[in-house]
C-alpha cells in the first residue's frame, strides 16, 4: 500500500468533521492543519520505516523505500 499525503489529509478531515470541527469557510484553518499533519506523518514514515524480518536468508532490519 502506497502512502498518499492527499488521501491521509482527506481521512483526517473526515474525522475532524465527525468530531464537529468546521473545515470549510472563510476563516476555517482545519484543512491547513490536516494537510500539515498528513505531510508530517507521511514524511516521518517514509524516512524511518523499517521491516524487521525475523527468519530466513533475509533476516534483519531493512529500510522500506
Amino acid at each position: 500500500m502506497a502512502l498518499s499525503k492527499s488521501a491521509l489529509k482527506s481521512k483526517i478531515e473526515a474525522e475532524m468533521v465527525k468530531g464537529g470541527i468546521v473545515i470549510a469557510g472563510p476563516y476555517a484553518q482545519a484543512s491547513v492543519l490536516a494537510q500539515a499533519i498528513a505531510n508530517a506523518v507521511v514524511d516521518e514514515i517514509t524516512a524511518n520505516a523499517e521491516a524487521n524480518v525475523v527468519g530466513g536468508s533475509s533476516a534483519g532490519k531493512h529500510k522500506i523505500a
